[in-house]
């Protein structure tokens, strides 16, 4: 086990320096991407983008730049400063992952539970009315985009503009849980169901499709008659071995998530990393592209880590 975990991490810091290697070269080398002349505003002259080339530490080698720039970022995750407002990238993304953290945990409870009820439900009542019935609204949930998904019940279901049932708070002003837990779930749990949406759709026709394939494996019929109750075998013997591929899925959506949902944050005015991001990129503020990017590289590199390690457990095949 040790051994397999050590090769995982050893690939795992491997990635991250490709990544940020490539961040680099997208960002600082290409010339459309001059960070100079994006902070020197516009009509600027050629002796001020000459003085913060020198001040940006861009009129080095680009070797030097690149060591300088692992530098900062390995010792004190320095991303830099904003273009915009001069302050520091990695403050603006620390008040920010809060928001982004909460949504995508509370959206991960949400369409994990309602994923996997239904896709057992599904698959244990295969072929009835209750099986077309959950696997149509899946299919429906699927095709539905999240941001339309999004207005649509802010029109129907918000207190201000609800005309349905008005029970929801989409102010999208964020409370952190310490302040007021109470407040904090009843602001995001809106956007929860919006995000869980058409994953647990997703979740459900994956889980219904491998537990009917496993339910019909021998060692599920040798179960049955040695005479353990139907429960035991579908939740010990049919949904442990039908899950495993679920890890998967569940490691990179998570890891996707906190790297910012850009859609919902943006819908329901949440001040997370994904519309940090958004909102950075029609200003064209480089350097908190640059560390949205990466934060979002490293919260799916480390997601797949531990579902690798979790693989490990689930199934001792897999250490070999």
């Amino acid at each position: 086990m040790l051994p397999y975990i050590a090769r995982r991490l050893l690939w795992s810091v491997f990635l991250l320096l490709v990544i940020t290697f490539l961040t680099y070269l997208i960002f600082y080398k290409l010339p459309s991407a001059d960070p100079a002349l994006l902070r020197a505003g516009r009509q600027p002259t050629p002796e001020l983008v000459a003085s913060i080339r020198e001040t940006l530490g861009l009129d080095k080698p680009w070797y030097t730049q690149y060591f300088l720039y692992m530098q900062k970022l390995v010792l004190h995750f320095d991303f830099g400063e904003s273009f915009q407002n001069n302050v520091k990238v990695r403050d603006e993304l620390f008040d920010r992952l809060p928001a982004t953290m909460s949504l995508a945990l509370g959206g991960a409870v949400v369409w994990l539970v309602a994923g996997i009820g239904i896709g057992i439900i599904s698959a244990v009542f295969r072929g009835t009315l209750l099986d077309r019935f959950a696997m149509t609204g899946a299919l429906i949930a699927i095709s539905a985009p999240v941001y339309w998904l999004g207005l649509v019940s802010i029109y129907l279901f918000s207190r201000d503009l609800g005309v349905i049932a008005p029970i929801f708070d989409a102010t999208g002003l964020y409370i952190p849980p310490q302040e007021n837990p109470i407040q904090w779930a009843d602001k995001l749990l809106l956007p929860w169901l919006v995000l869980a949406t058409a994953y647990a759709a997703v979740y459900a026709r994956f889980l219904r499709s491998n537990l009917v394939e496993v339910l019909g494996e021998d060692y599920i019929r040798t179960a049955r008659a040695k005479g353990l109750g139907e429960r035991r075998v579908i939740f010990r013997h049919g949904v442990r071995s039908a899950v495993t591929p679920i890890v998967t899925l569940f490691g990179i959506d998570i890891g996707v998530l906190f790297g910012g949902a850009i859609l919902t944050e943006t819908v329901f005015n949440i001040p997370g990393v994904g519309r940090l991001a958004f909102d950075s990129i029609q200003k064209s503020d480089l350097p908190i592209v640059q560390g949205t990017v990466l934060i979002a590289s490293l919260a799916i590199v480390l997601a797949n880590l531990v579902v690798d390690i979790a693989y490990a457990f689930i199934d001792p095949r897999v250490r070999y």
